[in-house]
């Protein structure tokens, strides 16, 4: 299993909130919701993303857009449209004057705006994640705060599918957006991760390093074994301390701290599998006792499992309407 494929198993939609949103000028909407991660993208007309911090950017048909909160920012026509519509942390959308227009503005299955739509109208599909993964927030926290994956790389069959598809309603539909939102997401992560000087992270670039590659892959394939810095040496062919110090200068943390920190954040993950016990948890990610996965639980994330399992819930629990840096990928990313 390489680095990437592991980070990305986690960040699973389950009942994303999906929105075709029918717009027509001028209209701007405020997004407050604080969801940790939003993918957009239009299917006519042209939109402008406003975050509070960082560079503005435009997107047109086939790109696809992921904007990492929880920090509000503005949907509109054009950069100086004023807010119109505020889409809150329930996904209620109302009026700037306070009127709730989350019902009277449904033009049907998963489709909001303005009853008409004509030339100058902009179609908008967007999913919400309301809970990533732990695994995910690993790669979601080195993302920038937006990141444009133009239409030239995006792909667009994919956008008319999840365009079609959107407002359906038959059995299994939800898991079938969930899982084209993935694929959006996936496409996206990847062009980013392989651009050159996007700013990926560390232990993302470090898979290809023939010496902490080799190492990452193994911890990554198998977190519950008892991995020590010498087998993994012994694994990759050098010396242990030609792969403490290598591991330490290309991810920026010694194996096992990285191990610690991999194995948390799976079992942060499993935690909110609602039939998981801290115990069997604890076996999955190598250790010993649902006491010693506690004991480093809390130390490093400063919560218990059982605490931090209640929290998990009640963010999922919401009803379903950074860092201050935009980047926008090239073709050839």
């Amino acid at each position: 299993m390489d680095t990437l494929t592991g980070l990305l198993e986690g960040p699973n939609a389950r009942g994303a909130f999906l929105q075709k949103s029918v717009l027509n000028p001028p209209w701007a909407m405020r997004i407050e919701d604080r969801a940790p991660l939003s993918v957009v993208t239009m299917v006519h007309g042209s939109a402008w993303l406003l975050p509070d911090e960082g560079e503005r950017v435009r997107i047109s048909p086939g790109d696809v857009a992921l904007v990492r909160g929880p920090a509000p920012y503005t949907v509109a026509d054009a950069p100086g449209t004023p807010v119109q519509i505020l889409v809150g942390p329930d996904q209620r959308c109302s009026t700037r004057a306070g009127e709730d227009v989350s019902e009277s503005m449904l033009l049907g299955v998963r489709t909001w705006g303005e009853g008409r739509q004509d030339e100058g109208s902009a179609v908008m599909l967007s999913g919400t994640y309301q809970a990533p993964s732990e695994i995910g927030r690993r790669l979601l926290g080195a993302l920038p705060t937006i990141v444009v994956r133009p239409a030239g790389a995006a792909d667009s069959t994919l956008i008319a599918l999840l365009a079609s598809e959107i407002s359906r309603d038959e059995p299994g539909q939800e898991l079938v957006l969930d899982r084209l939102l993935d694929l959006l997401l996936i496409g996206v992560l990847r062009a980013w991760l392989a651009a050159p000087g996007s700013g990926a992270p560390s232990w993302y670039r470090a898979q290809s390093d023939p010496v902490v590659g080799p190492a990452l892959r193994l911890l990554h394939e198998d977190p519950a074994y008892g991995w020590t810095v010498e087998e993994l040496a012994l694994r990759t062919g050098v010396s242990r301390a030609s792969l403490a110090r290598r591991f330490t200068e290309v991810v920026g943390e010694p194996p096992v701290a990285y191990l610690t920190g991999w194995r948390l954040a799976l079992a942060a993950d499993l935690l909110r599998e609602p039939d998981a016990t801290v115990a069997t948890v604890a076996r999955r990610v190598g250790y010993g006792s649902a006491f010693a996965l506690s004991t480093a639980f809390k130390r490093v994330r400063g919560v218990s499992p059982q605490q931090f399992r209640a929290g998990a819930a009640a963010t999922t629990g919401a009803a379903a309407c950074g860092l201050p840096r935009t980047v926008v990928l090239t073709e050839t990313a």
